[in-house]
């Protein structure tokens, strides 16, 4: 049984190549721990990449992910679990030893420590706290304080400082020295009496000057910061504007207390990215990846929108009873309504797009409106004026020319006030400090389309009688 295992783990593909498959993995490893075949497994995953191993055994059932870990040295272990969703993190640590625990976060990180440690229940913390060293548990409680999304919550404690009297030669020495404990050596940070950043030196220029310059001389004394209450995203913004490996973030007293760094940086942008996506399909952001998700959580997240826009529809609807009659006489304008109130839903999330976009990144800020809103109304019209065309020529075909008429004004109008609210929308929920994410497809689509049934049937109203008197007198 053991020889059938290692062939099935030889003729897995690599992850990351093209014929990697990820479920084929875990499945390989499953049989293999059902065939007691532990070290095979243990050898597979210590030759993998640690978060390639974290991205196959998360799909595993509880037990076996346990099992699989625990084959593991503690080190690599403590790695693998800390490319692991939180959630996940903490269901590994719930039922296990409290010293097992404690020896977990020892070898992790110190932002992913707490991270861990805040989606503990409150019993487990309690557990947890006594089996930590003092200087641990000190540090684990004051990075585990900070509210969610600020980048005091995303930070490390674990970064280099140097004294600004010491040689090049001797820096290198303390760098050398502290680097096993720290996220990063890439910068070092001076500091004075009072723990305030007066300046950064880069590894680089340490190893290239003069072994006796003085690290005083050698460090760049403009240093960009962030404060522990600013917000990550903001955080990771600095990083990616100043290329920036590493973010010193400091507390209300100017002191230094952590750093963000650039793979820090990236996460952040990916979890922003994963929230606006999510907000733009008016779906609550969600605590736990899409795999892990479970029926009750989703149903929950996704139905508090849906039910407002349900109510939207409604107001569609009675915007078509109100024109019964109108309708009954007309009946070839209902097969132009979807047409039209799609196009008004379409050049909607295009504009909310574009600014939900352009917000984010600052591209565009609040008092840019008018100057959107010029732009935005001249290319609507000239894009109602291009579907207008084209809408006319069937409408002629399919009711007349007096229905063609009434279609492509429509379209114009539709399409303007479309783009209109879609462009506006981010902007009036930015003024009131609100996501403009929320300013999404669905939503702009719900609004444009009851704007765009009454827009319809009351320009049907009001212009096709006119026309089909000029028609009368015409003959």
């Amino acid at each position: 049984m053991i020889a059938t295992t290692l062939a099935t783990f030889d003729q897995l593909a690599a992850p990351g190549t093209p014929a990697f498959d990820r479920e084929v993995a875990a499945a390989a490893i499953v049989a293999a721990l059902d065939a007691g075949d532990g070290r095979a497994v243990a050898g597979w995953l210590k030759e993998q990449q640690p978060a390639d191993s974290a991205d196959i055994l998360v799909g595993l059932p509880p037990s076996y992910l346990d099992h699989a870990l625990a084959l593991l040295p503690l080190e690599l272990r403590a790695v693998v679990l800390g490319y692991l969703p939180t959630a996940r993190q903490a269901e590994v640590v719930a039922n296990q030893p409290r010293h097992a625990v404690a020896e977990l976060l020892h070898e992790m990180s110190a932002d992913e420590r707490a991270d861990l440690f805040n989606a503990l229940n409150e019993a487990e913390q309690e557990r947890l706290l006594p089996a930590l060293a003092q200087a641990e548990r000190e540090d684990l409680r004051k990075l585990a304080s900070y509210p969610e999304g600020t980048a005091g919550a995303v930070m490390t404690s674990e970064y280099a400082t140097l004294p600004g009297e010491l040689t090049a030669r001797a820096a290198l020495e303390e760098l050398r020295r502290v680097a096993p404990d720290k996220e990063t050596i890439n910068n070092a940070f001076i500091v004075d009496a009072e723990r305030r950043v007066v300046g950064v030196v880069s590894l680089r220029d340490l190893v290239v000057a003069v072994p006796n310059a003085r690290v005083a001389n050698l460090m760049k004394t403009k240093v960009i910061v962030a404060r522990a209450e600013d917000s990550r995203k903001s955080a990771a913004e600095k990083i990616a504007r100043y290329d920036l490996s590493a973010l010193p973030i400091i507390n209300g007293g100017d002191r230094l207390v952590g750093i963000v760094t650039a793979d820090d940086a990236m996460d952040i942008a990916e979890a922003e990215s994963t929230e606006s996506f999510h907000r733009a399909g008016t779906i609550s952001n969600l605590s736990v990846s899409l795999r892990d998700a479970g029926v009750w959580l989703l149903f929950r997240k996704r139905i508090f929108w849906l039910m407002l826009l349900v109510f939207g529809s409604v107001l569609s609807g009675a915007g078509i009873a109100f024109y019964e009659d109108v309708i009954a006489e007309h009946v070839a304008l209902v097969f132009f309504l979807p047409v039209l109130i799609g196009s008004a839903g379409n050049a909607g999330a295009q504009s909310a797009t574009l600014m939900v976009r352009a917000l984010g990144t600052g591209d565009v800020v609040l008092r840019d409106w008018g100057r959107m809103l010029g732009r935005e109304l001249a290319v609507a019209l000239l894009l109602g004026a291009m579907m207008a065309l084209a809408v006319a020529l069937l409408g002629v075909l399919r009711g007349g020319a007096a229905i063609a008429f009434v279609v492509a004004v429509t379209m114009v109008i539709v399409v303007v006030v479309g783009s209109i609210i879609g462009m506006s929308l981010p902007f009036l929920l930015s003024r009131f400090e609100l996501d403009p994410a929320t300013a999404s497809a669905p939503l702009v689509t719900s609004i444009a389309d009851v704007a765009g049934v009454l827009i319809y049937f009351g320009l049907a109203a009001a212009l096709l009688p006119l026309l089909d008197a000029s028609v009368l007198l015409g003959g």
